[in-house]
């Protein structure tokens, strides 16, 4: 019996010890895990597990691992001092949260930036013959800027010699400082150009970008600006990326610069254009074949929806892979800080694949979802032949929840139609979110004035938000993600895309297809319930 007690008392902590770690482990996995309950939380898209979240930032992929940095505010759910998030993922689809990348120092905040890896180490900051990643971001005096200065903002890098963990700042930052005291100077982008075979940098002035070049992402040289007679100028440019990209069946390569601006997109408030050209190593020049669809119009959207912004494309994607992947932030600056959610605030779109075809209406980017996001499909609900005047119910046929679903029709107009059909979410309380087509004004619409909580923000739900159809043609193909409080349209193969949130007090339920003014054929519909992106 003494040997039997001896033997417990000896085991004792080592069980007690097994007992807490498994306790950790179980918390730690509930943690993990209940934060998806939140109301409107989404749960595939990427979102920040508490606090505030804006732009991607320092989008990179290295060792297997796309990295996604972001505007952070720990502090608080409204916009604040700002860090850089850090979150990585080996397939775009289930995120890993890291501790906080970069925090604010003396020369100011961290604002928007890129990272690249420097494979040749043209810095000399890699040891042990590894390639070091690069981050470049914007520093942001914040008492600069309060004592009325306007050289408050200038652009320094940071390097990572351990697979992005842990970062040392430059100590010669700034990099490029402001020194011709322009009030809005950020949010440099960088890549590497094999054709001029230096580093190029572009970044926003104001009202144009402006392209500086080195040899060793220290040491920078101006080369030229554009932007200030193209494109709308309707608010502040920010977030600009320009990268080579092929035109679709063709072999041919062309440059394309993406521009956010804030007021003054499409819709209303934030918005993303783009402009297509070449780049000789020191100039981008517009292609003489570019121009927007719209008479009038000074820009064309890369979303119509009124919330994708400040979205860029990862760096350094494999040569083997080959494809050019942006995110945005999926928010909108007229009412970012006040939308209702309380533990944290904002999410990323879902990562797109961008292409660029030559369409009827001239060069245009296209934007798909990654094939990556198929693993979060369950069993599909498929009908073929369904002709459609009025309402189909489809809510008590599918067998699951329609706030977490992906939707593929393919559909099938008569000459001179004059319908309106689409897609409508709701819940037992009435409220409503319908997407779909217009075929009198020949437009895609994002309807949310009826979709729920809306008093936060006289500019969230004042009206529909309309995207021009771009592609001919009697056949519409509308492919439409829902998680929860968010719906993104992309239509004719990506041709148009709209990306809109919302806010129902009870999540939605019921979901129906409609076609009003008249009849269509759905020849073939496709329904996927899509699971959680937190666990495999």
């Amino acid at each position: 019996m003494k040997n039997l007690i001896l033997s417990i008392l000896f085991f004792l902590p080592f069980l007690t010890g097994c007992q807490k770690s498994l306790e950790k482990e179980t918390s730690g996995a509930a943690v993990k895990s209940s934060y998806y309950t939140e109301p409107h939380r989404p749960q595939f898209h990427f979102s920040p597990e508490k606090m505030w979240m804006n732009d991607p930032n320092g989008m990179v992929y290295y060792e297997g691992e796309y990295h996604l940095f972001y505007q952070y505010y720990p502090d608080s759910n409204v916009w604040g001092p700002m860090h850089w998030g850090h979150a990585v993922s080996e397939d775009l689809v289930y995120w890993e949260h890291l501790p906080i990348a970069l925090y604010p120092d003396s020369l100011g905040l961290i604002f928007s930036g890129s990272a690249v890896v420097d494979w040749n180490n043209t810095s000399g900051f890699g040891e042990n013959g590894q390639p070091p990643l690069i981050a470049i971001f914007t520093h942001h005096d914040m008492e600069g800027e309060k004592a009325g200065r306007q050289d408050f903002q200038y652009q320094s890098i940071a390097y990572s010699n351990d697979r992005g963990r842990t970062w040392t700042k430059y100590a010669g930052n700034p990099v490029i400082p402001n020194t011709e005291k322009i009030r809005d100077f950020r949010d440099p982008k960088v890549i590497w150009d094999e054709g001029s075979q230096q580093w190029v940098m572009v970044f926003a002035a104001q009202n144009h970008v402006k392209l500086w070049a080195s040899p060793d992402l220290k040491t920078w040289t101006h080369l030229s600006d554009f932007g200030r007679e193209w494109g709308s100028h309707g608010g502040v440019w920010e977030c600009p990326d320009l990268f080579p990209i092929q035109i679709e069946n063709t072999g041919k390569t062309k440059w394309v610069l993406l521009l956010s601006i804030n007021p003054g997109s499409s819709n209303g408030g934030s918005g993303t254009q783009y402009f297509v050209g070449d780049f000789n190593g020191k100039n981008f020049t517009l292609d003489p074949s570019f121009a927007p669809l719209v008479t009038g119009e000074k820009a064309v959207w890369l979303d119509y929806g009124r919330d994708n912004y400040a979205g860029v494309t990862w760096s350094d994607i494999p040569q083997e892979d080959g494809r050019r992947i942006f995110l945005g932030w999926m928010s909108n600056w007229d009412y970012a800080n006040v939308v209702p959610t309380e533990a944290w605030r904002s999410a990323m779109t879902l990562p797109r694949q961008l292409k660029l075809k030559s369409t009827a209406t001239g060069l245009r980017l296209l934007s798909q979802p990654v094939k990556e996001l198929e693993v979060l499909r369950g069993a599909a609900y498929s009908r073929e032949g369904q002709t459609i005047n009025g309402e189909l119910d489809l809510g008590s046929q599918l067998g699951f929840s329609p706030s977490q679903m992906e939707v593929l029709l393919e559909v099938e107009l008569p000459e001179g139609a004059q319908t309106d059909f689409g897609i409508a979410l709701s819940n037992p309380k009435g409220e409503e979110y319908r997407i779909g087509y217009d075929a009198v004004q020949n437009k895609f619409y994002s309807d949310r004035t009826k979709a729920g909580a809306a008093g936060f923000s006289e500019k969230f739900a004042a009206k529909r938000h309309f995207a021009p159809r771009t592609s001919p043609g009697n056949t519409l193909r509308l492919h439409l993600f829902f998680d929860v409080a968010s719906c993104e349209l992309f239509a004719d193969d990506g041709e148009v895309v709209m990306t809109d949130i919302f806010f129902p007090t009870e999540n939605f339920s019921e979901v129906k297809a409609y076609s009003e003014g008249g009849e269509v054929n759905v020849s073939e519909m496709k329904v996927y319930p899509l699971k959680r992106a937190i666990e495999r």
